[in-house]
Parts: C-alpha cells; sequence; structure tokens
C-alpha cells in the first residue's frame, strides 16, 4: 500500500509529526519553570500565600508537561539512527557532542532537582526548595541553549571541517557553538515560550473568573499573565524583526520563501501581504501587496534591492507555499498577542482588569495561540531550509537512511496511533487539572503516601492495600 510512496517524504512526515508533537511541551515547560521560580521568590520575600497556593498548583501541570516532553524527546533520538543514519554519520561529529553537553548540564540539572521540587513542598525547608526550583528553571534555559545551538548549527554552519569521506568534523567548537543565528534564535525561542506559558495561565485565570471563581489566587494569576504578554509581546516583534535581518544576511534563499519573491525587484521590494504563491508558474498569485514596504521592513531601507528565487535554481528553492504560510500565520498570532497585552494594559489602567468579561473571553480564546505560533514559526524556519538538512553542505535527499517506504510508513503509523492516545490523555489531563481553581489551601503535586513508580507501590502491604493518595 506504502510502495508507491517516497521514502525521504515519509521520513520527513515522521520527523515532523514526532516533532510537532514535542516542540509544544518544552516550550511551555521553560515559561512554566520560569514562572514558578519567580512565584516561589516572590512568596519568600512577601510571605503571602496566593504566590505559594499558585506555585503548588502550577507544579501539578508542570510535572505532566515536563514528563510528556520527555518522552516525545526520546523518541526522536531513535529517529536519527533509524531514518537518517547518514545524515548522522556525516554531522554527527558536530551535532553529538552538542546534544551530550544538553544532557549533562541541563537535563541531569533538571532531573536532579525536579524530584525536590515536586515533592518537596512542606518538607524540605524552604530555602533549599527555592534553590530546587530555580534550579529546574535555569536547567531549562540551558537545555534550551544547546538544543537551539544544535539547530541553529545546522541552520548557519561554521566553525567545522570536511574529511577526505565528506563528513563534517568540528574545527573550532567555540564557533560552532556560538554560529551567526544562534543569538537571535535563542532569544526568539525564550521569548516564545514565556508568551506560551502567560497565555496559557491568561487562558486558565481568565476561565475561573467568566465562572464566578474571582479568587485571590485567580485575579493574581491572571493579573501575572497578562503584564507578561504587555511586556514580552513588543519584545518578540523586536526580536523577530532582528532574526529575520540575520536571516536575510546568513539564508536569503529563505527570505525569499517566505516573502513570497519569486521574481528580483531592483528598485526595492514590495511586502506581500497575501497571495497564493505557485511553484509551477513561480508566480505569487492574488497578491496584495503593499509597494517597497518590502525593503523597508527587511532592511530598513525602502529602495533596497530585493533578489527573488528567479536568482536561485530549481532544486534549490524550498517549499513557498508552506514557508509562506507558516510565516503568517505565526506573525498573525504575534499581532493578536499584542493586542491582547494592549487591551489588558488598558483596562488595567482603568482599573477594570478583573470585570471586563470580553477581555475574560479573549485571554482564554487565546489560550492555545502560543502553541500555534511556535508550531508555525517552527515550520517555517524548516521548511525554509529545505532542500538542506545542514545549510549549504548536505541536502535532505542524501542524509536519510537506505531505508524502504514501507518501512518508515509502517513506523510513522505507530506513531500516529501512539501519540494520538499518549498525548491526548496527557492534554485531558492537564485540562482537568487548569480546569479546577486554585485554593487556598492548595497542596503541592503530592501530598501523604508513597507514590507508584513502575508499577511497585513502595512502603509495603499496608501502602499497597491503603493505596497512595495521589492529589
Amino acid at each position: 500500500m506504502l510502495d508507491h510512496l517516497d521514502a525521504v517524504l515519509l521520513a520527513r512526515a515522521q520527523f515532523a509529526f514526532t516533532m510537532s508533537f514535542h516542540i509544544v511541551f518544552p516550550a511551555f515547560t521553560i515559561g512554566l519553570a520560569s514562572y514558578l521560580a519567580v512565584l516561589e521568590v516572590l512568596w519568600l520575600s512577601t510571605g503571602r500565600e496566593v504566590y505559594h497556593n499558585l506555585l503548588k498548583y502550577w507544579m501539578r501541570v508542570f510535572a505532566v508537561a515536563f514528563g510528556m516532553g520527555v518522552v516525545s524527546g526520546i523518541v526522536m533520538s531513535y529517529q536519527f539512527g533509524t531514518n537518517w543514519s547518514v545524515f548522522s554519520e556525516r554531522a554527527g561529529p558536530v551535532i553529538g557532542p552538542l546534544m551530550a553537553y544538553e544532557v549533562m548540564s541541563a537535563f541531569f540539572l533538571e532531573a536532579g532537582f525536579l524530584g525536590v521540587m515536586l515533592f518537596g513542598t512542606d518538607r524540605v525547608g524552604k530555602g533549599l526548595h527555592a534553590f530546587a526550583t530555580l534550579a529546574v528553571a535555569v536547567g531549562t534555559l540551558i537545555s534550551a541553549f544547546w538544543i537551539l545551538a544544535v539547530n541553529s548549527w545546522m541552520q548557519t554552519p561554521q566553525g567545522h571541517v570536511v574529511d577526505e569521506s565528506g563528513r563534517l568534523l568540528p574545527g573550532d567548537w567555540w564557533a560552532v557553538i556560538f554560529n551567526p543565528s544562534l543569538p537571535y534564535r535563542l532569544v526568539h525561542m525564550v521569548l516564545a515560550a514565556y508568551l506560551t506559558t502567560a497565555l496559557v495561565v491568561g487562558a486558565a485565570g481568565a476561565w475561573q473568573m467568566l465562572r464566578g471563581r474571582a479568587t485571590a489566587e485567580t485575579r493574581t494569576m491572571f493579573s501575572m499573565a497578562m503584564w507578561m504578554v504587555l511586556l514580552v509581546a513588543p519584545a518578540q516583534i523586536l526580536a523577530g524583526d532582528q532574526h529575520g535581518l540575520n536571516t536575510l544576511e546568513h539564508q536569503p534563499v529563505k527570505i525569499m520563501a517566505i516573502e513570497g519573491h519569486f521574481e528580483s525587484h531592483p528598485d526595492g521590494a514590495p511586502l506581500n501581504l497575501f497571495g497564493v504563491p505557485n511553484m509551477q508558474t513561480g508566480r505569487l498569485d492574488h497578491a496584495i501587496s503593499v509597494p517597497r514596504l518590502g525593503s523597508l521592513v527587511l532592511t530598513h531601507r525602502l529602495n533596497t534591492p530585493m533578489a527573488g528565487l528567479d536568482t536561485v535554481p530549481r532544486d534549490q528553492w524550498p517549499p513557498v507555499p508552506v514557508t509562506f504560510w507558516a510565516f503568517r500565520v505565526m506573525v498573525g498570532m504575534g499581532l493578536a498577542m499584542l493586542a491582547l497585552g494592549l487591551w489588558s494594559g488598558l483596562a488595567r489602567w482603568r482599573g477594570r482588569l478583573y470585570d471586563q468579561r470580553w477581555l475574560h473571553r479573549a485571554a482564554l480564546a487565546m489560550g492555545p495561540a502560543g502553541f500555534i505560533a511556535v508550531l508555525a514559526g517552527w515550520i517555517t524556519t524548516e521548511t525554509g531550509r529545505q532542500p538542506w538538512t545542514v545549510y549549504g553542505l548536505l541536502r535532505t535527499a542524501d542524509s536519510v537512511s537506505p531505508v524502504a517506504a514501507p518501512a518508515v510508513g509502517a513506523s510513522l503509523l505507530a506513531f500516529v496511533a501512539v501519540y494520538g492516545i499518549v498525548f491526548l490523555a496527557g492534554t485531558a489531563i492537564m485540562l482537568r487539572m487548569m480546569a479546577r481553581p486554585p485554593m487556598p489551601d492548595e497542596h503541592g503535586p503530592v501530598r501523604g503516601q508513597p507514590q507508584h513508580a513502575a508499577g511497585i507501590t513502595p512502603g509495603g502491604a499496608s501502602a499497597a492495600t491503603s493505596g497512595p493518595r495521589v492529589r
């Protein structure tokens, strides 16, 4: 049944499918870990129990999201050996150590203190618990640094040498790690994580207030989330602009695809707001454009000449329609976040942050917007890099394993089935957690009896008989 399909296309679809599930959980946990650290610091510095209650409430959600992120990431590692063995052989000497650094310096830090943070509330000293929470938050940021160092090197490779067999070997580690696009991607991704978390927290607070549960806890978390959206959304737009300038310098073909510039514009490029990219004719059909505004946005000058895809061989074109529309979805979500932030700022200034029901409905509707923007941004980045896995050095078609299409297709179907069940269940659990309001006497992820681990109940027969109490 799968014999007529392309193994490269199936391998790409499988990686894209698993990555799409994976990326939303780190994006959420990076921001949520920092939010937990802020709550703990505020609790220790002010003594207000509302921060402690919110800390324990959101730790329960963090525990599920962190576990889902780890599980989905493990599966991706195996694909490097099954579907992308040639890529692993050619680029492994560079990316392997970077991913190992991520495991050693970040994941160990997160995993080492995660248990203290989740299960140590009210059991260890306040100082030790705060240190554990900060360690987890720092660990997530370090993890993001190393993963983005890998991805950024694949986008803008430098510091490597090529041996006689075509393998990419590290020549200068500092140049490899701090490649030209890393700072921009790192800032862009971390801000996206903070926005994603703020929108989820804000939606949870808005949901509770719409249901008439405007407690001190729900008002506080809604207020904190709206402050974050108000302050970070403009910063993210500025970071995105700088990221675009960097991409134009190092990956101009990606910018041509993002902007739908099939033709060169010697006197300044228009800004194509919408249109239908036509790969066969090499034109942007039904375009809605603003003359020369594209050059102003991309170079901050009106008359800067812009090269188009007509200057690039056809076999080096990325899939323009996917890149073009994914970028517009991301920008649309970003502008909606900015509007929500400004709206909340105006409501706060008028003293009506907690009684504007339309604002609460908008915040609730924007709850998934961060995830959508992260996914759209990732699709823009990765499809715009095609047809390369390592930009300009290793083509995607030359990176796959010598496996038949039916084998890749069968494993893809298996992933769809398993991920569909596991992640739907995980998402349902988190939504159920957030549907309940934080209580004045909120408890952490665990209280009372020991927990089940790998099917074994510690604590002997008495514990097994009574069963652990999990809250």
